[in-house]
């Protein structure tokens, strides 16, 4: 629903940046320049370009929309022009269409006021003559296909022009017609009964039956026009977008031409360039880590755009054909060249080669069957807008939620989805050189995004105590539990082991705001890989989530920003930079770039993909410094690299995943009952239980008897926490958040100082699993 503001309401005022001085407009000229749109109560006042020519104002949101996207026309034939103060005036047709408009001073409101008043005026006076002789004038056309384009438009043109000419003969019938049977009817009134009464009645009938007449063709010439109309809207609606979707394969054959052609000549340069590097200045032998691009890389035709693109950080080429020739006989000779102190094999091209299949090819056989379907969603319509009103700028965690917005899967075991491809962790840990394990663990950092992009659906938010298990031993080699280790702020602890030979813990902590737009979703937190053979220990953190058209438009979600994947123990560094979309960028939907360096930022290997599909990765052998970028005269990093080699693929979905959450196959047995769970674990919760069954009414009274059951809970524990508590402690806020502003003690995690990180955060302590063997669950809470 798209929040419209009558001519009648007060606006807030506009910020107003200063303009550059425009001409005085001359009569007849086209007008152009930029000026501020009163939009809605959410966005305000916003800056467009407006467009005066030939009577008719247009508006854009940049200069570079006016060749293919008019956000808006207002026929100034027809219109008035009001002055409301000193910078605001207001356009309006009398019927749908008001613009409420915002100068940078009176001075520039003054100038458009000439100007639109100038082409009011030549407007009104050139209908008239339009009318006569609009069929007459025919613009010149180049090419036979032109011409023929635009005789089919004349034709059409006077076809409609006939039947606005009809339109307008029936309309004078009807008005003659209808004032002689208003005649009529008065005369009847005051005529007596007698001789002549029949005779009137027989006019009126006449006349009745004439105005009858003329109002059917008036009808069916309207009907004429509106189909002729509709029927040539389409045709003209088709032609236009093949001729956009035209102009955009021209544009990318363009740019791949380009493309090439640096190409080309860097490789015919090759020969003589890459010998000359140890003498060459502009050759950084350690290869440094790329320098963050900002606004000032843009160039300058971009800074009228609302969302300008991502300038590239680094560029790659294909490397010297010697290279390529070299890789494939002397794998270590490669190695040492890239300064590989171990002299192991490095990430060759063979080195996926031998692993082709997909992860559920690589996978045992299965002990148990699990479920590869769930009900489908069901279709019930809610008003988010009446929900969502009251909830912009506070917690998402503090606001209360129907199911209607969730998904039945709990925070808990979204978060065990991040080892939908632990297999990538499996082969990283048969590695013995660190820079190609680093590759492993960056694009399972990429792919445990993958699982997103559909789901736009909310999880449950865990109750306080609330656990989660994954026990894939027997199919996988892991195993992993989760447990909401605090509820204000929400935070939750990851611990997976695997029999191959790593470990995964992390503590995330969701910080999120509801922007009335969007909603952005912050985790806080690290997650930490250690692997057992290597003793290598990475951590990296989690970019910033945001989910679109919160209110109005279809929901998608968006992942953006940074990640540093490092390994403690040797110094190495991944940098990985997920691009946020825009639309006006050429790239890539959802694209993710990264850089392996070494201790010494070195860089080593080159990662790029997409985070919902593929990362490739690409073996630098030279780097150097390119030419000059933006104002400040900044460089790009410029990588020869061999050819791109596959590193990570997304499994497809599962046929029917749209009426099934768009769950992924490892998500539709996630909430599959089990035996000997804990009595905490989310698969027990009865609101999520009747959710995936479609019984969403029952779900959302049980979720509302849940998070009353837990408040009074805690309101009872810190009751006992204020009467235990010595006077010195008694109220005395916590000095690092997390599970002590709960006053709770989580049952399978503790709170310690990470050797590594220096963190405090909560690590498994050990005994959920003999639990369970036992069948020992006496001293888990009741929460559901």
């Amino acid at each position: 629903m798209r929040i419209r503001t009558p001519s009648d309401t007060v606006k807030p005022r506009a910020v107003v940046m200063s303009e550059p001085k425009a001409p005085t407009p001359a009569p007849g000229d086209t007008y152009k320049g930029w000026l501020f749109k009163w939009t809605n109560y959410i966005k305000g006042y916003q800056r467009r370009w407006f467009v005066l020519s030939n009577g008719l104002l247009s508006y854009y949101r940049t200069q570079a929309e006016m060749g293919h996207t008019c956000r808006g026309t207002i026929n100034l034939a027809t219109a008035n022009i009001a002055v409301e103060d000193s910078c605001n005036f207001v356009i309006s047709n009398g019927g749908t269409q008001t613009y409420h408009l915002k100068a940078s001073s009176e001075v520039e409101r003054q100038r458009w006021i000439t100007a639109l008043e100038l082409a009011k005026a030549k407007a009104v006076r050139m209908q008239p003559e339009s009318d006569e002789s609009g069929d007459d004038s025919t613009p010149p056309a180049s090419g036979q296909g032109a011409g023929s384009r635009n005789s089919e438009v004349q034709s059409t043109l006077r076809t409609l022009s006939s039947k606005v000419e009809d339109l307008s003969t029936c309309n004078d019938l009807i008005a003659k017609h209808g004032s002689a049977l208003q005649r009529s009817l008065s005369e009847l009134e005051g005529v007596r009964l007698g001789g002549e009464t029949s005779e009137k009645f027989r006019q009126v009938t006449e006349r009745a039956t004439l105005f009858r007449i003329t109002s059917n063709a008036m009808i069916n010439a309207c009907q004429d026009f509106l189909t002729l109309a509709q029927t040539h809207s389409k045709r003209w609606q088709k032609a236009l977008q093949s001729e956009r979707e035209q102009r955009v394969r021209l544009e990318e054959t363009l740019e791949q031409l380009a493309k090439q052609h640096n190409h080309l000549e860097r490789a015919f340069r090759g020969a003589t360039v890459l010998p000359s590097s140890q003498s060459n200045p502009s050759i950084d032998s350690k290869g440094p880590v790329p320098v963050k691009g900002d606004a000032s890389d843009e160039d300058d035709e971009n800074e009228f755009f609302d969302a300008c693109e991502d300038v590239q950080e680094f560029i790659t080429v294909p490397a010297d054909p010697k290279y390529h020739r070299r890789s494939g006989s002397n794998v270590s000779g490669i190695s040492s060249e890239l300064g590989m102190d171990d002299g192991t094999t490095s990430l060759d091209e063979q080195s996926l080669a031998s692993n082709p299949e997909s992860p559920q090819s690589q996978e045992l056989v299965p002990v148990r069957k699990r479920r590869s379907r769930i009900p489908d969603k069901p279709n019930y319509s809610l008003n988010l807008w009446s929900i969502m009103k009251n909830c912009i700028g506070k917690e998402l965690s503090k606001i209360p939620m129907p199911v209607n917005f969730n998904e039945p899967l709990s925070m808990l075991q979204r978060l065990s989805e991040d080892l939908e491809y632990y297999e990538l962790l499996d082969r990283g840990a048969k590695c013995q050189n660190s820079l190609e394990q680093m590759c492993y663990v960056a694009a399972f950092t990429v792919s445990s995004y993958s699982t997103t992009v559909h789901r736009t659906g909310k999880p449950f938010n865990p109750l306080l105590g609330e656990t989660f298990e994954l026990d894939r031993v027997q199919e996988s080699g892991y195993r992993s539990l989760c447990e909401q280790v605090s509820h204000h702020p929400p935070a939750a602890a990851h611990h997976a082991i695997s029999e191959r030979g790593w470990t995964l813990r992390q503590e995330i902590a969701l910080a999120s705001k509801f922007r009335g737009k969007y909603l952005s979703i912050m985790p806080l937190g690290s997650i930490h890989c250690i692997f057992e053979k290597s003793t290598n220990h990475y951590t990296w953190k989690k970019v910033t989530t945001t989910v679109h058209n919160i209110i109005v438009g279809k929901l998608w979600i968006d992942q953006s920003g940074e990640i540093d994947v490092v390994n403690h123990k040797t110094g190495d560094r991944c940098h990985l930079k997920f691009a946020p979309y825009s639309y006006f960028s050429r790239d890539v939907a959802r694209k993710v770039t990264g850089v392996v360096t070494d201790k010494d930022g070195k860089a080593h290997y080159v990662l790029s993909g997409t985070w919902d599909e593929k990362m490739e990765y690409s073996r630098v052998m030279q780097s150097s410094r390119g030419g000059e970028n933006g104002a400040e005269g900044r460089q790009k990093t410029v990588y020869q690299t061999l050819k791109a080699k596959e590193l990570w693929r997304k499994t497809p979905l599962p046929e029917g995943a749209e009426n099934m959450y768009y769950f992924s196959t490892l998500a539709l047995t996630l909430n599959e009952p089990e035996e000997g769970v804990a009595p905490t674990d989310s698969r027990r919760r009865p609101d999520q239980r009747l959710m995936e069954q479609g019984r969403w009414e029952e779900a959302n009274a049980e979720k509302q008897r849940l998070e009353e059951k837990q408040r009074t809970v805690r309101r009872e524990r810190e009751r006992e926490a204020n009467r235990t508590a010595s006077p010195s402690e008694e109220g005395k806020e916590p000095a690092d958040g997390g599970g002590h502003q709960d006053n709770y003690t989580p049952m399978w995690f503790e709170r310690l100082v990470d050797p590594m990180t220096g963190e405090t955060t909560h690590i498994y302590k050990g005994g959920y699993w003999e639990a369970k063997e036992q069948g020992s669950w006496d001293s888990c809470p009741d929460i559901f």
